[in-house]
């Protein structure tokens, strides 16, 4: 599978650093794996957002949805569609308030959040332990600490996995998500420190000490936000894995 990197900064966008966005593909399927701030433009350098067969994501937290409401002005407006959108729904598997939730985002007043649905171009399907299968890929949820509802995103396809971790705190079920994975995809947010608020993010220990833990191929560090040092959080992931660690750059292709 192909991992492109559409964004990968954390909490908000940097300058000209979009928020969290990733594309997989594998046998010609494309699944978009969050939509953060940014990432509809970045999407546009790598292909028609048309082409997108499929959407997940992990938390409705703005730094990964906020382009949704852009996607929904392409897809309802685009005045030359290659299909009718409002025939071929774009499947999106999220957290179960994402329809109203995104709805609301959407709206600009509130007569027409009243009304305002968002079903016309999208279907949605809401996220759970269940075990998905989505084009080629075997997607597995697991749900994370976070302070809203949030998953992991498992990913395998033949003998290869990635494992995604959205952003959360330590727990128990990033084992779990991360066993074995070929390659993980782990946000960390920070340096490691006695005072860091606990169920929100990991930091550079955290990532290297989950991704030694359970035995990946290897870990790319996402999710670094711009006040953060992020070679501070790097050398700290490296400190504590023993495998090859990247911090991801927006743009950059891995295949995994």
């Amino acid at each position: 599978m192909r991992l492109t990197i559409l964004g990968c900064c954390g909490s908000f966008p940097g300058p000209d650093a979009a928020a969290s966005g990733y594309l997989v593909e594998a046998e010609g399927f494309r699944l978009g794996v969050d939509l953060g701030n940014g990432t509809l433009a970045r999407l546009q350098t790598v292909c028609d957002p048309f082409e997108l067969d499929a959407l997940v994501l992990s938390h409705l937290h703005p730094d990964h949805c906020a382009d949704f409401s852009a996607l929904t002005v392409f897809r309802r407006y685009h005045p030359n569609p290659p299909y009718d959108p409002r025939r071929n729904r774009l499947p999106v598997y999220a957290p179960h308030e994402a329809p109203t939730r995104l709805a609301n985002a959407y709206a600009p007043h509130e007569a027409e959040r009243r009304d305002t649905d968002l079903s016309d171009v999208f279907e949605f399907h809401p996220l759970s332990r269940e075990v998905r299968t989505i084009g080629p890929f075997t997607v597995t949820p697991v749900p994370v600490v976070h302070p809203t509802e949030a998953f992991g995103i498992r990913l395998t396809r033949g003998g290869t996995t990635l494992a995604y971790t959205g952003d959360t705190g330590p727990c128990a079920a990033l084992d779990e998500l991360a066993d074995g994975a070929d390659a993980l995809l782990c946000e960390a947010s920070w340096t490691h420190g006695p005072d860091r608020p606990a169920d929100l993010h990991l930091s550079g220990t955290q990532a290297g000490e989950l991704a030694e833990r359970a035995k990946v191929g290897k870990l790319l560090l996402t999710h670094v936000p711009p006040w953060s040092d992020g070679e501070a959080i790097l050398a700290e992931a490296e400190a504590a894995f023993s495998g090859p660690t990247e911090r991801v750059r927006q743009g950059a292709v891995y295949e995994i």
